[in-house]
């Protein structure tokens, strides 16, 4: 990664960078504006950036190995970027410890330098629940993670911040193959157990592995949200075994968002943005998918047997078998015809992302009454977009 790379040298992106504040997070501006400055040849100005840096961040690691290329550029060129290798008296860069910094400064230097405005909302079919304030949007191929909160019903982007994710990338299929998991997960409350040093002060688990991760036999599991070790502000883009990794002052201003212990967490590779000025495809999707959700309790409620049935795929699955196995306990139990009622609110709807059709995630409080039973329950379906119909794939308690 040469310092004069044409992805640094982007003149008209760098002066914009360099004359406005880079980034809400001070250790991202810092880092940012000092390495613009050091392709611009402003050694000095970067030198006092990079200083800046290392006061507020003293564990930064890239913040060092900058420096070093700063104080051995007043000596001679650099041919690349870490080509000082110094020790500086703190930390000594092997060869490997040397690529994942370089690395990191290259994952974070092209999402500032691309063309993508992060606060752009996902292109992502979104409808949080009522008890649901906020969403959280992994991107493993940029190595953030966004923040949005929802403000007056609207989803509205709050921050964003650089992660790690697995060594061997997205993905997550077996038990110990290091990759990140792809999919809609939720994040638990804050684990009370005491953590290791390498988890930083905090973590939050995961789903993993939800109701279609064990449909389709992936598993393993312990996939968290959690910080760095007390000696390490950030690590290289790919360096976890699955979790996703945040620093420990960007995992701590994440927590208040945390709190329900209810938080959506959608996980993707290289994720899509709207475009502003554009039709929204989503919006219309989401009609949709509530048109059919209502009809789907339309004909359970009025035991319209087939009708009720024709909601479902003929991939369907649930915890005791199939759709053939479902379709006959239905039949059975609506021969009668007892007369029920049933009623559904709080639905909350996110697309599930890398799939070769459309998947949403749907959940909801079900309250179901009959002569002989009244029950409520939180329910969770997956919607598949099959042959341009919404069908349920699977249906179980959330």
């Amino acid at each position: 990664m040469p310092w004069n790379a044409t992805a640094l040298n982007n003149g008209t992106k760098a002066n914009y960078l360099l004359n406005h504040r880079i980034s809400k997070n001070i250790i991202d501006s810092l880092l940012i504006k000092g390495m613009l400055e050091i392709v611009q040849g402003k050694t000095k100005q970067a030198i006092n950036t990079i200083n800046e840096l290392i006061v507020t961040a003293p564990n930064f690691k890239l913040a060092y190995l900058i420096r070093g290329d700063l104080l051995a550029a007043q000596g001679r060129p650099l041919l690349s970027f870490g080509d000082s290798s110094l020790s500086n008296g703190k930390i000594i860069y092997d060869d490997h410890n040397l690529e994942g910094l370089r690395e990191e400064a290259r994952v974070r230097l092209n999402y500032y330098l691309s063309d993508k405005k992060y606060a752009q909302l996902p292109n992502l079919l979104v409808k949080l629940g009522a008890e649901q304030e906020n969403l959280i949007v992994v991107d493993t191929a940029s190595s953030r993670l966004f923040l949005y909160k929802k403000v007056d019903g609207v989803l509205t982007y709050i921050a964003d911040y650089y992660v790690t994710i697995g060594r061997n990338g997205p993905g997550k299929q077996i038990q110990g193959d290091k990759r990140t998991p792809l999919g809609v997960y939720f994040a638990s409350k804050k684990l009370t157990q005491p953590l290791e040093d390498m988890y930083g002060g905090a973590a939050y688990a995961l789903n993993y592995p939800n109701e279609l991760d064990l449909h389709q036999n992936k598993n393993g599991n312990g996939i968290w949200l959690h910080g760095t070790p007390t000696n390490t502000y950030s690590r290289p883009p790919r360096a976890s075994d699955g979790c996703v990794v945040l620093s420990n002052p960007d995992l701590n201003a994440l927590a208040p968002f945390l709190v329900s212990g209810k938080t959506p967490v959608i996980i993707s590779n290289n994720i899509k943005w709207l475009e502003k000025g554009k039709s929204n495809f989503q919006a219309v999707q989401q009609k949709e998918l509530e048109h059919e959700i209502e009809q789907w309790r339309i004909n359970w409620a009025s035991q319209q047997t087939d009708q009720y049935l024709s909601h479902y795929s003929q991939k369907f699955f649930y915890s005791g078998g199939g759709f053939q196995k479902w379709a006959h306990h239905k039949r059975g139990v609506q021969a009668s015809k007892p007369k029920i009622t049933i009623n559904i609110n709080d639905i909350s709807m996110f697309s599930y992302p890398n799939f070769d059709q459309p998947i949403v995630v749907v959940d909801f409080e079900q309250n179901f009454k009959s002569v002989n039973l009244q029950n409520k329950m939180f329910k969770r379906q997956y919607w598949l977009h099959e042959n341009n119909q919404w069908k349920i794939i699977y249906e179980g308690a959330a």
